[in-house]
C-alpha cells in the first residue's frame, strides 16, 4: 500500500512530534481515512497497524494487564499507518454495529467484532470469544428486531485503539419495547478496519432495584393490603393488588387468571359472599426484590357465616415503587376434598396420585432432549404462563414460548427434580420444588426453584402445563444485596 506523497513528507519532517497520516480505503472506512493534514493532532501518531493490534491481542492472551509501549517511530515500510481519528468518527463505529444489527442477519453482527473480541452481553452470563459463540448469541437477540440510540457517551482514543462507553437504549421492533443498558466498547484497527476488540453490555443497576428491604412481619402485612380490598367488596380495588403481569390460581375456578381483566372477573363474583380472610399458618421466604407468604388461611364469608379454610401462596415483587402479588394460589385442604371428588357432579374428573404428578416432569424434560422448541412448546397448555429462569418477559403463548427455548435448547439441558411437593384437585395438580440441570453443550451444573401446574386437557385428556414459574436459588442472589446492606451499615 502506498502513502501519498504529501503525507511522507509530513511525517518525515515532524521528527518526534504527532502527526496525522493517512491511508487512503474504500466503503465504509473512507469517512475514517480522510488526506493527511499538517496540523498536529494531541492524540495523533504514526503507528504500524500489525504492530499495534499483534502487541494489544498477544498481552490480552499472556494475560497481562500493563500495555507497555509500541515502537511508533520505525513503521515498516510495507505496514499501513493508523490515524489520529476524531471522537465524532469513534461515536460514528456504533452506527456501524447498529446497521448491522437492522439487517437481522447474525454473521453480519458478528463480522463487526474483532478475531480475537469478547463479548460480555446484557442477558448472557457466558463470555463470548470467538465469531461463532457471538454469532449464537445474535441469533437469539435479533428475534427481538433491536434497534439503538445512544443516550450518554464518553469517548477516550489511544494509540491503536479507542473506546465509547456510556448509556444506550434499543427499541425492539418485536415487542415495542423499550430498554436502557450500559455499555463499552473497545475498537482496534484490524485488517484496515476498525473493529470491537471488547463489548461489555449491562442493565441498568438501578433498575433492578436489587435487594428492597423487608421483614418477615412486613411481608406478612402485605396480606392485609389484599383482605382490606376485600373488604371494600370493589373488585377493581382488589385486582389492583395484583402485578402487572400477575397469576391467580383460584380455590374455585379451574382457569387460571393472568391478567388484570381476568382477575378482576373472578372476584366480582368471589365478592358476593363478603369474604374476610384471617392467616392460621404462615410461612415466610424473602428473597431479592420478591418474598413469599405461604401457609393457610380461613376465610368467613358475611354473606351466610360459612367459615372456609384454604391453602395458600402468595409471591410478592416490587413493582412500581410498592409490593404486589405476582403469584396468587388458593386451593381448598385436600384431605376434606378427596372423598366428594370422587362422587362429583362430574364423573370424569381426574385427581392424580402424587407419583402421576412427578412423573408430568418427564413428559418435559424429554421433550427438551429433542432439543427440538415446538416440541417443548407443544407441552403447555392453550393459555399458559411460563416465567422463565434467564428472562424478564412472561410468555403467555405458543409463540413466545417456543421463542425462549430456541436460545435455551443451544444449551443442550438435561433436568432432575431433586425435591418435589405435589397438591392435586380435580383436574388439575401442581408440582413445586427444586430442580438441576446439567448442560450438555458446555458441562455446566444449575439449580432452580420451580414451579408447575398442570390442567387436564379437555380435547384429548393429555396433562398440559398452564403455569411454569422457574426462579434462580435466592441464596445465589441474596449475598449482592447483603453486601450492599452491610456498606450503608458501616
Amino acid at each position: 500500500m502506498k502513502l501519498s506523497s504529501f503525507a511522507i513528507v509530513l511525517a518525515a519532517s515532524a521528527g518526534n512530534h504527532a502527526v496525522n497520516a493517512f491511508t487512503s480505503v474504500s466503503g465504509t472506512n473512507q469517512r475514517l481515512a480522510r488526506a493527511a493534514s499538517a496540523t498536529p493532532a494531541p492524540f495523533g501518531v504514526v503507528i504500524p497497524t500489525e504492530g499495534s493490534v499483534t502487541a494489544l491481542a498477544g498481552r490480552r492472551r499472556k494475560g497481562k494487564k500493563t500495555y507497555g509501549k509500541v515502537n511508533i517511530n520505525k513503521p515498516s515500510a510495507s505496514s499501513p499507518v493508523i490515524k489520529a481519528v476524531t471522537e465524532s468518527e469513534i461515536r460514528s463505529l456504533f452506527s456501524l454495529w447498529n446497521n448491522a444489527l437492522a439487517t437481522g442477519d447474525s454473521r453480519i453482527v458478528a463480522k463487526r467484532y474483532a478475531k480475537e473480541a469478547v463479548l460480555l452481553p446484557t442477558v448472557s452470563d457466558t463470555p463470548r470469544t470467538d465469531y461463532a459463540s457471538i454469532k449464537d448469541y445474535f441469533d437469539a437477540f435479533l428475534l427481538k428486531e433491536p434497534q439503538g440510540t445512544i443516550l450518554e457517551g464518553d469517548i477516550r482514543i489511544g494509540d491503536g485503539w479507542a473506546q465509547d462507553a456510556g448509556i444506550y437504549e434499543f427499541t425492539m421492533g418485536a415487542t415495542g419495547d423499550k430498554v436502557k443498558a450500559r455499555y463499552t466498547y473497545v475498537y482496534v484497527f484490524e485488517n484496515n478496519q476498525w473493529k470491537i476488540a471488547h463489548h461489555h453490555s449491562s442493565v441498568m443497576p438501578e433498575g433492578i432495584d436489587i435487594a428492597k428491604a423487608i421483614t418477615e412481619d412486613e411481608v406478612r402485612g402485605l396480606f392485609q393490603l389484599w383482605n382490606s380490598a376485600l373488604d371494600t367488596l370493589d373488585s377493581d380495588a382488589v385486582a389492583k393488588r395484583y402485578a402487572k403481569t400477575g397469576v391467580l390460581l383460584p380455590t374455585v375456578s379451574d382457569v387460571p387468571r393472568t391478567d388484570y381483566d381476568s382477575i378482576k372477573d373472578y372476584f366480582n363474583a368471589f365478592l358476593l359472599k363478603k369474604p374476610q380472610g384471617t392467616i392460621l399458618e404462615s410461612n415466610v421466604m424473602i428473597g431479592t426484590n420478591w418474598c413469599q407468604d405461604a401457609g393457610i388461611y380461613e376465610f368467613t364469608m358475611g354473606a351466610t357465616g360459612d367459615k372456609v379454610k384454604a391453602r395458600y401462596s402468595f409471591i410478592y415483587t416490587f413493582e412500581d415503587g410498592q409490593w404486589k402479588i405476582a403469584h396468587h394460589h388458593s386451593s381448598m385442604m385436600p384431605e376434606a376434598q378427596l372423598e366428594p371428588v370422587t362422587t362429583s357432579a362430574d364423573p370424569s374428573a381426574v385427581v392424580l396420585e402424587d407419583k402421576d404428578v412427578k412423573s408430568l416432569f418427564s413428559l418435559w424434560n424429554d421433550a427438551l432432549a429433542t432439543l427440538d422448541p415446538d416440541a417443548v412448546a407443544a407441552r403447555y397448555s392453550k393459555s399458559p404462563c411460563l416465567l422463565p429462569t434467564v428472562s424478564d418477559v412472561p410468555r403467555t403463548d405458543y409463540d413466545s414460548i417456543k421463542a425462549y427455548f430456541v436460545d435455551f435448547l443451544k444449551k443442550e439441558p438435561q433436568g432432575t427434580i431433586l425435591e418435589s411437593y405435589t397438591t392435586s384437585g380435580p383436574n388439575w395438580c401442581m408440582d413445586d420444588g427444586i430442580y438441576e440441570f446439567v448442560f450438555g453443550a458446555t458441562g455446566d451444573i444449575v439449580k432452580a426453584r420451580y414451579s408447575f401446574v398442570y390442567t387436564k386437557d379437555e380435547n384429548d385428556d393429555t396433562w398440559k402445563i398452564a403455569h411454569h414459574h422457574s426462579s434462580q436459588m435466592p441464596e445465589e442472589v441474596v449475598p449482592k444485596a447483603s453486601l450492599e446492606a452491610a456498606v450503608v451499615e458501616a
